[in-house]
């Protein structure tokens, strides 16, 4: 993606984050000369990758196949290991309209998604085989705003605003928004984007950058090399 266009789109997120009542924290208007000269005391945020997040999954077809994302905090596998301490991390997402989060699960961290504005949250869902792989002719159970309900193999919830669905390790599952862009609310255990993404097809968790511009602010996949 062109930093160009990764510009445009926190842009555009900003706005509607706004419009449907939340504020990022302060950190997120950090330029990336601001980020370098506080990265002392931002390291909290940078060891749990807090921040903006924009993908195409490497596959150059962000409108077709991509997503936003800015994690708001994040505990420590440590602290969620040993049970105690700061085992939560919450994020907002966009989905575009028929924008697809492609099929995945993970390992480890069970979440909410949650609908917080806009259109309809379309969640595909399937369950796993004995090994934890894709399974295409098995489903599960999931909880819906607190009731469990079962759920077939590749059966689509729809998600109103202020509806979610409780996903656990295991679920297979894939979202978009249905006549028009979600804004989506996650609240999970401890994340980690690096290790715990597991793609139904061999696909990148995080896009290639073309620096044409400037960047506005930082991605968490930037930290590494700007703030090394």
């Amino acid at each position: 993606m062109k930093r160009s266009r990764v510009n445009e789109i926190m842009a555009a997120a900003d706005e509607m984050i706004r419009h449907y009542g939340f504020t990022l924290p302060p950190f997120a208007y950090w330029s990336p000369e601001q980020f370098q000269a506080r990265k002392a005391e931002a390291s909290r945020l940078i060891a749990g990758r807090c921040g903006w997040d924009i993908t195409d999954f490497g596959d150059g077809r962000f409108d077709e196949m991509g997503l936003f994302l800015f994690t708001l905090r994040n505990g420590s596998l440590a602290d969620l290991q040993r049970g105690g301490g700061m085992c939560y991390a919450e994020k907002l997402l966009i989905s575009r309209q028929d924008q697809i989060s492609p099929m995945h699960t993970h390992f480890l961290k069970a979440e909410d998604i949650i609908n917080r504005g806009g259109a309809t949250l379309v969640v595909e869902l399937y369950g796993s085989d004995d090994k934890g792989g894709f399974a295409e002719d098995r489903g599960g159970l999931v909880r819906c705003d607190g009731i469990d309900r079962p759920y077939g193999p590749g059966e689509r919830l729809k998600l109103a605003p202020g509806e979610s669905v409780t996903l656990m390790p295991g679920d297979w599952h894939a979202f978009w928004g249905e006549g028009g862009d979600v804004l989506i609310g996650e609240v999970s255990t401890v994340n980690d984007d690096l290790t715990d993404n597991i793609y139904r097809l061999p696909i990148g968790r995080f896009a290639e950058i073309e620096e044409d511009v400037a960047p506005t602010h930082l991605l968490v996949s930037d930290y590494d090399r700007w703030l090394a």
